[in-house]
């Protein structure tokens, strides 16, 4: 079997949602989809839930885990975000109803279940899988070869044998190149939750109509929609949960230690800071709190396991916001309520450092390629934060409206990476771990 007949699958392994796509022998990629409740998705939660029945550990993934989580709130371990552990090393492992847990352990969790899910979509799968992989991991200081060591456990723990890694914004290029009527130079900005990834691309036509493509360069930076999420949450709610405030040391007034609402304001360590050594602290706060109410508050949040719910309240006011120019913040959670108004500038103002980050990325993949922004034919934005408006005015301002191309924001990667397993030569865009 050639590569132009082989099955292809890809793989988009996000931040928030994975996404699957396969072809089988031709060029249309075609997602796997996952019926529940009477509907269909073909964005795959990136979640994990864990609890236990009669003793037994039961793990769910996907809307499978929120529901779980959302049956049994106090008793469920519910994790999201986890993809931002991969290049950390300073994640070795997390306890998990008595068991531990290393990143590789969550992500195989993880994978088997939505494989399961898939049903008969997955059955037999081609031992050659392309995952997708941003530029630059999220982190403070990403380990690359870690986070691509530990992608490898866990896939192999699915059966394949040959695992690929392509850049995501590439992914995203190949599924865009299909629209093209004409040769271009196509930058590719894709918004995930934890990176900002930026990839150029020369797509040419051949005499015989097929489509060569040419990488030019790439860039990233390891933030995005979760960071904007950690400003909304700074600003409006870890005030009223004691941020900012002081606490009694004998006779001494000193400041509640800024790294208690540094995790509760991040998603993938809000679900490891209620089983932490830091709880016992913060429940030792309490008491010698200067403003013991707020303190009270942030511990029923975090008993309550009312992490989803924040979630979904933060969730709700940036996509307010991305077509309104104000919008109202409503979170409850027990006894806490927490409701203002916010307008669009105002959250401007919150993420003006990680939208200059993300215009210096911009920058840079130009530079790299040795061009200015008139030789960039073609934009495509992809990934939820792309519908941030503050976010799609970077790209307006640089390289006018008619440039700009969108949709497929949330199967792009994936159909592209599966797009991509059908090229003769692998190696111009795949790499594999070490």
């Amino acid at each position: 079997m050639t590569a132009a007949t082989a099955p292809t699958i890809g793989v988009d392994f996000g931040t928030t949602n994975t996404v699957v796509s396969m072809t089988h022998g031709d060029d249309h990629a075609r997602l796997v989809r996952f019926a529940i409740d009477n509907r269909e998705l073909f964005a795959f939660r990136s979640a994990l839930s864990f609890h236990s029945v009669q003793g037994e550990r039961v793990v769910e993934a996907g809307p499978w885990a929120i529901e779980a989580y959302l049956e049994e709130p106090l008793e469920t371990r519910f994790i999201q975000s986890f993809k931002t552990f991969a290049a950390s090393a300073a994640f070795t492992e997390t306890r998990i109803l008595d068991k531990r847990y290393q990143f590789e352990d969550l992500l195989a969790a993880f994978l088997l279940r939505l494989r399961e899910h898939a049903g008969a979509q997955m059955d037999d799968l081609p031992p050659r899988i392309i995952v997708g992989r941003p530029v630059t991991f999220a982190g403070s200081s990403p380990n690359e070869a870690l986070a691509l060591t530990r992608y490898e456990a866990a896939f192999q723990r699915l059966g394949f044998t040959d695992i690929r890694y392509a850049y995501e914004p590439v992914g995203a290029a190949f599924f865009f190149a299909r629209q093209l009527k004409q040769d271009a130079t196509v930058l590719v900005a894709d918004f995930g939750g934890g990176t900002s990834d930026f990839s150029l691309v020369r797509f040419e036509r051949a005499a015989d109509r097929t489509l060569r493509s040419t990488p030019l360069s790439r860039s990233g930076v390891g933030l995005a929609g979760d960071a904007f999420d950690y400003r909304i949450i700074d600003q409006l709610v870890s005030p009223e949960l004691g941020k900012g405030s002081d606490y009694r040391s004998f006779s001494n007034r000193l400041p509640i230690p800024q790294r208690y609402y540094a995790a509760f304001a991040r998603w993938d360590q809000l679900a490891l800071l209620r089983a932490s050594k830091d709880m016992r602290d913060i429940r030792a706060l309490e008491r010698t709190a200067v403003e013991p109410e707020k303190i009270a508050a942030l511990i029923e949040v975090l008993d309550g396991n009312h992490g989803y719910a924040l979630y979904r309240s933060v969730s709700a006011l940036k996509e307010a916001l991305s077509s309104c120019d104000e919008a109202m913040f409503r979170f409850e959670a027990g006894s806490v309520h927490i409701e203002k108004r916010v307008a669009r500038t105002e959250f401007e103002g919150w993420i003006a450092p990680e939208l200059t980050a993300i215009e210096t990325a911009v920058a840079e993949a130009l530079d790299r390629a040795g061009l200015a922004e008139t030789g960039v034919d073609r934009v495509f934005l992809t990934g939820g934060s792309s519908f941030v408006p503050a976010v799609r005015e970077i790209f307006l301002r640089r390289f006018g409206a008619d440039k700009i191309e969108t949709g497929g924001e949330f199967e792009s990667i994936a159909s592209g990476l599966a797009l991509i397993g059908r090229e003769a030569d692998l190696d111009l865009w795949t790499m594999r771990a070490g």
